[in-house]
């Protein structure tokens, strides 16, 4: 199925985003997370807009009919202010941001004008028409080296690369306009967003992939020689560096939580999205040979500069505030729907 240049049709299903009859605009939407959350805001009878500019994007993940996807930039205040004008949003939800972490220390500039000045033109653009909900794609790298683990809320935000910099920005920002304005904000700090849709159709399509899970899996596919792992000599039980997976359809569920949030009149919040769980590189490795019953060529290193050992999320607030939960915990369910889509539709996707 293609887009649509049509918004999608009322279903008239009971749902709280429903209250001001008005479209949300999803920017980012034909990425990653951003294309699994407009599935379920649609699947929930919302109407979604999508603003991408396909840098790192793919339309062919806008997969439901009518959802109408707008190819340009968060930073064209004339393109926004015309969508604006068009559909009288009732809401955003702020997906568009580079995240490769390595390339922002390169190349800084790059990420404080895609991250950070970007967002302020939409910003700017939401206050002309008075549109006062905004969920924002935050990052567990504002956090930087954590003083405690789990990390929870109160961690001090002291981000250690220009990514992480770029997006404490925003919140700070986001805070400000709520004080001069009256815009309210969801800043959601996620951990390791993995896995793919249940049913295959859309996955984690990154180009470089950065990311261990489908790394795992390229290496098992030979699209890589050799998965590296770097630092086998961590404080940890095996060794290896532990982090927090969080599916990615837990990830748009809480997306569309923290809209309902805002658009039932509650106050602005910001809270981790995470299972709470840690899972460790060679546990991963384990897991990916499970599920495929296949080996992992693995080639193991020294420590990668600025790795921490072990990054854990408490999400205790998340579920205390939007009463989300975490439904993917199993490893093997997370890497199997990573496994689903990178052996279905993104090999038919890419054929040899």
């Amino acid at each position: 199925m293609k887009p649509s240049l049509a918004p999608a049709a009322d279903s008239g299903f009971s749902h709280p985003t429903q209250m001001t009859n008005q479209p949300i605009l999803i920017t980012g939407g034909a990425g990653y997370i951003g294309s699994h959350t407009v599935r379920h805001l649609v699947s929930q009878g919302t109407k979604v807009v999508v603003l991408d500019n396909l840098a790192y994007g793919h339309p062919e993940a806008i997969v439901d009919d009518g959802v109408e996807l707008v190819i340009g930039d968060t930073g064209d205040r004339d393109l926004v202010r015309s969508l604006f004008e068009k559909h009288r949003f009732g809401a955003v939800i702020h997906f568009a941001a580079f995240a490769y972490v390595g390339e922002s220390v390169t190349d800084p500039l790059k990420y404080y004008w895609n991250n950070t000045a970007e967002p302020i033109a939409l910003l700017q653009v939401m206050q002309e028409f008075g549109c006062k909900a905004f969920v924002f794609s935050s990052t567990c790298a504002t956090y930087g080296t954590p003083a405690k683990i789990p990390i929870d809320e109160s961690n001090p935000q002291n981000p250690i690369n220009p990514y992480g910099h770029s997006k404490l920005m925003v919140e700070r920002i986001l805070k400000d306009c709520d004080h001069a304005w009256g815009l309210r904000s969801a800043c959601l700090r996620y951990f390791n967003a993995s896995g793919c849709s249940a049913d295959g159709l859309i996955g984690e399509d990154h180009d470089p992939e950065t990311h261990l899970i489908p790394r795992v899996l390229m290496a098992i596919t030979g699209e890589i020689d050799v998965l590296e792992v770097y630092g086998t000599d961590y404080p940890t039980p095996d060794g290896t560096c532990i982090r927090d997976y969080i599916h990615v359809e837990d990830l748009a569920e809480a997306h569309a939580l923290a809209l309902d949030h805002l658009l039932s009149g509650k106050e602005s919040l910001r809270c981790n999205l995470g299972t709470g769980q840690g899972i460790s590189v060679k546990e991963i490795i384990s897991a990916a040979e499970k599920v495929t019953g296949k080996t992992v060529p693995v080639r193991y290193g020294p420590r990668r500069e600025g790795d921490p050992p072990e990054l854990v999320a408490d999400p205790t607030l998340a579920r205390d505030t939007l009463g989300w939960v975490a439904k993917h915990r199993d490893v093997l369910q997370i890497v199997g729907s990573a496994w689903a889509w990178m052996d279905g539709t993104r090999k038919g996707r890419y054929p040899e």
